[in-house]
Formats: C-alpha cells, structure tokens, sequence
C-alpha cells in the first residue's frame, strides 16, 4: 500500500510538472522553477532545526517567496526572472547557513522514504487542482502570452493571472521536494517542456507531450532505482536527460 501512494503521488506530480513546465517554457520562465525550488531551503533549515516536518516549512518559504516575487515585480518592473534571481542566490545562502550539515544532502537531492496516508491525500488533492487549473486556463494564459493588451480587452486580468500562475507554480515546486530535493525539482518542470517543445506540432500536443515525458521520467526512474539501488532524484532527472537528447536528435532527423 505504501508503495501504491508513493507511486501514484510521483505519477501525478510528474503530470502537473508537466502541463506547469509547457507554459513555463512560454512564460520564458523555466530557469525560475529550478530558482523558486531554492526558495525553499530556509524553509526547510528552519523546519530541521525547530524539529516539525521540513515540507511544511519549504512550502511556506515558497509561497512567501512567490508573493515577494510577484510583489516586487509590480512595484517595480523588473523583469521576473531578474527577481527572482536575486531572491534565490539570497535564500540559497541562507538556507545553506541554516541547515544542519547532517540533512543538508537529503534536502539538496531528496529520497524515497514513502509518504503516509494524509501527505498522500493531500499530495493528490494538489496535483489534481494544478492540472485542472492548468487546463482550465490554458486559453487564458496562451492569450496572455501573445498579447496583454489583447487578453485585457476581452477582460482578463493580467496581473492576477500572473499572480495565480506562480502561485501553481511554487505548489507544483513544493510537491516534488520530497523525492527529488530543492536541486533537482525544478529539472522535472525544464526538461520534459523542453522534450516537448522538439517534438511538438501544436498547442495541444505540446501540452500532452510535456506531461507524458515527465512521466515516463518518473515511471522509469522509479523502477530503475528500485531494480539498481539508485538514488530516487538523480535516476529521475538523468532519464528526463536522456529523453531531451533523443528529443534533439529525433527533431533533427525529421528536418533532414
């Protein structure tokens, strides 16, 4: 049974991972979901030292941080990712300070200690919102993105659009932390919508190729690191690799 909620619970983060990193990579906002998972290692340092769960601290480091992010992006127009550029370099600093040296690579790079019952529960109640969220307004968010003048004309707010994008954004972050730490969560958002972006041939397959590469990334990185004794995180991201450079050759084959 614990087997069946770690799997599934991976399964469904890899497919909101994947639908999130699509219109990240139009947002241009792909190198942020590696920077936003950095976010959250004072998060977890805090949470280590006051001994209560490291996720729950993570998340709240996140959420906060997106909110900084989104606040000082309005109050002052610099560009997003220069932002949060500034905010990660900060609290990748810190958090490395503050964590203790002994949970410092499990956070960095995390692992497979099974979930319960309840942080499943929750883990899927999550990634269904992402994915019903994503495709609830992906016509929105597309729209956006070819012009924000056009999107306000027909009575989209941009501004909170934005705001609710990285709010999906940094829970999509948070539910990956555990079994692939703050390094290597963000891999699982660039590279499938980099996968998917080789082989695509319009918006809607764009969107199913994206989360099905981060799924299969997931599928048989698990089984690999079960069958090999492999790490969880770095079997994962190094088969979501793989699909890219098949991705890059495969797209170029067809140019040819």
């Amino acid at each position: 049974m614990e087997l069946f909620f770690s799997l599934s619970l991976m399964m469904a983060v890899a497919i909101a991972s994947g639908l999130v990193g699509a219109f990240a990579l139009m947002k241009k906002m792909t190198l942020a979901s590696d920077a936003i998972s950095h976010i959250a290692l004072p998060g977890l340092g805090i949470a280590l030292l006051l001994k209560f769960n490291p996720i729950i601290g993570g998340a709240a480091a996140i959420l906060l941080g997106a909110l900084l992010i989104w606040t000082v992006e309005r109050k002052t127009r610099i560009a997003t990712e220069t932002i949060i550029g500034v905010v990660f370099s900060a609290s990748l600093a810190i958090g490395s300070l503050i964590t203790p040296s002994e949970e410092l690579l499990e956070v960095l790079f995390g692992g497979f200690n099974g979930f319960d019952s309840a942080e499943w529960l929750i883990g899927i109640i999550m990634s269904l919102i992402i994915i019903s969220s994503i495709l609830f307004l992906k016509e929105r968010i597309a729209l956006s993105l070819v012009s924000q003048d056009l999107a306000k004309t027909v009575g989209i707010n941009n501004s909170r659009l934005n705001l609710f994008f990285l709010l999906i954004f940094a829970l999509n972050v948070i539910l990956g932390l555990k079994f692939l730490g703050v390094l290597l969560m963000g891999s699982l958002i660039i590279i499938p919508a980099a996968v998917s972006k080789n082989l695509s041939w319009n918006f809607r397959s764009d969107l199913i190729l994206s989360a099905a590469a981060a799924l299969f990334s997931v599928a048989i990185g698990f089984v690999l690191s079960s069958n090999f004794d492999l790490e969880l995180g770095p079997t994962i991201i190094s088969v979501a690799a793989l699909l890219f450079l098949l991705s890059v050759f495969f797209k170029k084959s067809s140019a040819n």
